[in-house]
């Protein structure tokens, strides 16, 4: 099911064939690859390198959220994201910033981010105030608690229905402040407060999330669940993070944000080739 994505200046997704969100953090301690860019410089070729992969967008982030991160200072976290933003904006690809702070989230605006993925939700209000005044996109996941604590025993009843009807209220909730449904994409969370189980059942009922007409992100790419399924570590999740994103796209998946673009965008091609997106 295709939706649109658009900014107040440009569109994101318009039509079937997903679209490629690459991965930039600039931290010191993420999960994935260990602060290989938390230079600026080293960031910022680390994005043109994944723009030349033929990433679509690319989402930027100063602040690790894997389970039991520590919060990052509001300055410390845009003297991390601002000049790599304002130099990978320069080239025309969208940019993301991925923040939970409306004080980060209106710096990346100013310095030329179009999207705001905040994995709260916009759970606090002034992010919502920062995107309807700059006409910006949002993405808004879905996190049970903080990435301090979501993982202390996460439970559920029913997590599809839960989760869905969560981003169905924050979809009415972003409309109320100003954000057209156009403007949104929403994202399951998946490893965002969520056994193996729950992660599990997200993805086999992505196709259930397609249904609220809204862009759907999603973000598997080298995370835990894959260890689970595979038995591999880290640095040999290339194949199953692949795997696992295209059956997202093969569900509904309009948007899906990865750290292997080059190899995410060749598999799209060849899906598109044999059966493509109607």
């Amino acid at each position: 099911m295709s939706a649109s994505w658009e900014t107040r200046d440009r569109t994101l997704v318009d039509g079937p064939v997903p679209r490629v969100m690459g991965i930039v953090n600039v931290t010191p301690d993420s999960f994935s690859d260990g602060g290989r860019w938390a230079e600026h410089d080293a960031a910022v070729a680390h994005g043109e390198g994944l723009a030349a992969e033929g990433a679509h967008i690319l989402d930027v982030g100063g602040e690790s959220t894997r389970p039991g991160s520590d919060v990052v200072p509001i300055a410390e976290e845009i003297r991390r994201v601002v000049p790599v933003i304002e130099r990978l904006a320069a080239t025309g690809v969208p940019v993301s910033i991925d923040t939970m702070k409306p004080e980060v989230a209106r710096a990346a605006v100013a310095a030329g981010a179009c999207i705001l993925n905040d994995v709260s939700g916009l759970r606090d209000e002034r992010m919502a105030e920062v995107a309807a005044e700059a006409g910006a996109a949002v993405v808004v996941m879905h996190m049970r608690g903080t990435p301090q604590t979501m993982q202390d025993d996460p439970r559920y009843d029913d997590v599809v229905g839960e989760v869905f009807e969560y981003l169905a209220g924050r979809i009415r909730w972003c409309e109320s402040r100003g954000i057209p449904k156009a403007r949104i994409a929403i994202d399951p969370g998946i490893g965002f407060g969520k056994t193996y189980e729950h992660n599990r059942d997200l993805l086999r009922r992505l196709d259930r999330f397609a249904t609220l007409d809204c862009a759907l992100l999603l973000g598997i790419s080298r995370k835990g669940l894959l260890k689970t399924m595979t038995g591999k570590g880290m640095a040999q999740r290339l194949t199953s993070s692949v795997v696992a994103s295209l059956a997202g796209c093969t569900l509904g998946a309009n948007v899906v944000r990865v750290h292997d673009v080059g190899p995410m965008v060749d598999a799209i091609k060849v899906w598109d080739e044999i059966r493509g997106w109607g």
